[in-house]
């Protein structure tokens, strides 16, 4: 059974920083992917950013152009930990943030190809 557990919302001040956290629990496979997506009150779920894990292939992490910049996304293999560090804060970025994982390896970009979702955590930029 895959958990995601994410931790690290809150309210913060336009320019601001949060680092989300993401501890998985559980076995998800040889070749997936992970990442964050984010809805706002009254839009849909929209990917944020996904890393793919593939044995020894290396791909680029992926960005929604809104963030590339000042979004970060890592893993923390030994603590099985996914993180999006978030600079630069600004109002629109407000929306719930859910922490993601994917079967397949270049899924993490559609709602639909996601198959372990987070409870999600909150976050709020004030002007």
């Amino acid at each position: 059974q895959v958990q995601l557990v994410e931790s690290g919302g809150g309210s913060v001040q336009a320019g601001g920083s949060l680092r989300l956290s993401c501890a998985t629990s559980g076995y998800i496979g040889y070749a997936y992917c992970m990442g964050w997506f984010r809805q706002a009150p009254g839009k849909e779920r929209e990917a944020v950013a996904s890393i793919r894990i593939s044995g020894s292939e290396v791909y680029p992490n992926d960005y929604v152009d809104s963030v590339k910049g000042r979004f970060t996304i890592s893993r923390d293999t030994a603590n099985d930990t996914l993180y999006l560090q978030m600079v630069s804060l600004k109002p629109e970025d407000t929306a719930m943030y859910y922490c993601a994982a994917a079967l397949l390896v270049f899924a993490c970009e559609s709602v639909g190809n996601v198959d372990y979702w987070g409870q999600g955590t909150q976050v709020t930029v004030s002007s």
